[in-house]
């Protein structure tokens, strides 16, 4: 299979393309499709397991799990290689477990608002770049998850279209967004969220 990635998009090694479970997958669009079907299985799983901890390693690579489980035999596993973007694979755990116990520390002394919290989790969850591939959808998912933890409804991350949107204006303003919070302001991911 010939991967085609759209901008912004983390490109897979040839051991991690290699990891593709459905042997039917020949397209750039059907694996698309596939992964579609996977992702939605994995946001019911998320969203049921609701007295699980959820600023948790296990629940992280979990969620994953559940959403690529069908689609990538390394699912839920963190990437040992290096990428275009993250933190050096070595890191990724030491990264991981700051950041949770950031947003620990951040709900529990009400530091930010709830949608700020769970947009500030899923900007430097993507920073992080966990796993070969996904993390954009994970990292969105889960910060869905957590606004609604803290009581708030899911983000709308451009009207929910952007989980289906590999290439066009919604995604190039998701990207815009993160760039822009990358550099310290997270006032245009804020609002992109919940637009």
């Amino acid at each position: 299979m010939d991967f085609h990635y759209a901008p912004g998009a983390t490109p897979l090694d040839p051991d991690e393309a290699a990891g593709l479970v459905p042997p039917h997958i020949t397209t750039q669009g059907d694996l698309n499709a596939w992964e579609q079907i996977n992702i939605a299985q994995g946001d019911r799983w998320g969203v049921r397991q609701r007295k699980r901890e959820l600023l948790d390693e296990g629940f992280i690579r979990d969620l994953h799990r559940q959403m690529f489980n069908r689609t990538w035999w390394w699912a839920g596993t963190f990437r040992k290689t290096n990428k275009n973007i993250g933190v050096d694979s070595t890191q990724v755990a030491v990264k991981l477990r700051n950041l949770l116990d950031n947003t620990k520390y951040q709900i529990e002394h009400r530091v930010f608002d709830a949608d700020e919290i769970a947009v500030r989790f899923h900007h430097q969850l993507v920073w992080i770049h966990a796993f070969p591939n996904g993390n954009g959808r994970h990292a969105r998912l889960m910060a869905d998850l957590l606004a609604m933890r803290l009581g708030r409804p899911r983000l709308t991350w451009g009207s929910g279209k952007l989980a289906s949107a590999s290439v066009g204006e919604l995604r190039d303003q998701y990207l815009a967004a993160l760039r822009t919070a990358d550099l310290g302001q997270l006032t245009d991911l804020i609002a992109f969220a919940r637009s």
